[in-house]
């Protein structure tokens, strides 16, 4: 299927209002999201061009307004679960995880990852300097399955009571997902427990603590590091400027645009944050002021990677924990969305330069260089 910037920059609009999910709101939020969507955002009227005008726009965040209504129904959630599970003699706790908190959501209407850890029990590193000080419970036969297991089931029978009007799907392996009825917007309850690192033990800093969820259709416990990811995709963010985040959302709207156009992009979010991690600092900072500059940066890394393969194998998420590319899937989905950013920047050095116009493809180096001194005000 073609690519059709008209298209894509009608999808963009309908994505970042929530229009395409409107199926999973109440009808108050139905009715917020379809008047808000008659009012233009300021990118559908910084530059007439629409090639410029969609990567632009596919930087910006998310209206702060659904953001914030999202963040607390995600605690309302939270707290309806909270009296559930303490009346059923669970001790539970609630955090955010996932792209909501970092701000690197591309839609309106986002579902919120919701942590639902179970606090009376944990894992930690036998290494750590509070294991070594004995300053954790005897070991005990409960196992984090038996554990995480026993949260879910519970805290599926409480939405399913305190929501009645709601949609509870418990079909997902690790979250169980609540939309529509009473609630502003959709919500993933992630049954969970802590899992105490050695960092963690040492500094005693929640972002170096891990988190235990579980994969009920195997069944298994995974460890992820959540916060840690937000806490250093933020620090790499503030260093230059807010670049890296945009980068992060033009990269996912793409991601997403390519697929509907029926081209299978296939590299999960978490995993495309984590691959910008590593673009060109110095460039991405540039693009706090040539804002196209992201854009060009963009499409450098990602053509660089998949051109070199096998150095893109040795690159790490931002929490350390695992390689990035760490299956022939998400390296063919790196190579797919490169060739989406080759096209992108293409199209827009055209349109900001009469020269590279006469081209039917530009050189992607004279594209590169166009885009970087170029001021959109």
């Amino acid at each position: 299927m073609p690519r059709d910037i008209n298209n894509r920059i009608e999808q963009l609009r309908t994505r970042r209002a929530g229009m395409d999910r409107l199926e999973r709101l109440n009808e108050q939020a139905r009715y917020d999201v379809l008047a808000k969507s008659l009012v233009p955002e300021p990118w559908q009227k910084r530059v007439g061009k629409p090639h410029t005008k969609y990567a632009l726009g596919a930087m910006q965040e998310v209206d702060a307004d659904y953001t914030r209504i999202s963040i607390e129904t995600a605690e309302r959630v939270g707290r309806q679960l909270d009296a559930g599970l303490t009346t059923a003699g669970f001790s539970v706790e609630f955090r955010l995880q996932g792209s909501v908190p970092l701000n690197v959501h591309i839609r309106g209407v986002s579902d919120v990852d919701l942590l639902n850890l179970e606090t009376g029990f944990l894992t930690y590193d036998t290494g750590g300097a509070r294991s070594a000080a004995g300053q954790y419970r005897n070991p005990t036969i409960r196992t984090s399955v038996d554990v995480l297991s026993n949260l879910r089931r519970e805290a599926e029978r409480i939405l399913k009571n305190k929501y009645p009007a709601t949609t509870v799907d418990t079909s997902g392996g690790k979250a169980i997902s609540i939309s529509g009825g009473s609630l502003a917007r959709p919500v993933d309850v992630v049954p969970s427990h802590w899992h105490d690192t050695i960092d963690y033990q040492r500094f005693g800093q929640e972002h170096d603590r891990g988190v235990t969820i579980l994969d009920k259709k195997v069944p298994e416990a995974l460890q992820n590091l959540p916060f840690l990811h937000i806490k250093r995709v933020g620090e790499r963010d503030e260093a230059v400027m807010d670049s890296l985040r945009k980068a992060i959302r033009l990269c996912k709207n793409l991601k997403s645009d390519a697929n509907e156009e029926g081209r299978n992009v296939n590299l999960p979010s978490f995993d495309i944050a984590a691959t910008m991690y590593h673009a060109n600092l110095d460039a991405l900072r540039s693009g706090a002021v040539y804002e196209l500059g992201i854009l060009a940066e963009a499409q450098r890394h990602l053509d660089f990677l998949a051109r070199n393969v096998t150095y893109a194998a040795t690159l790490t998420v931002p929490d350390g924990s695992r390689r990035i590319f760490n299956t022939g899937a998400k390296i063919e989905g790196l190579i797919a969305l490169s060739i989406e950013f080759d096209e992108l920047a293409r199209e827009v050095a055209k349109e900001q330069n009469s020269h590279l116009a006469t081209y039917d493809a530009p050189p992607l180096d004279a594209s590169r260089a166009v885009l970087s001194s170029i001021y959109v005000p």
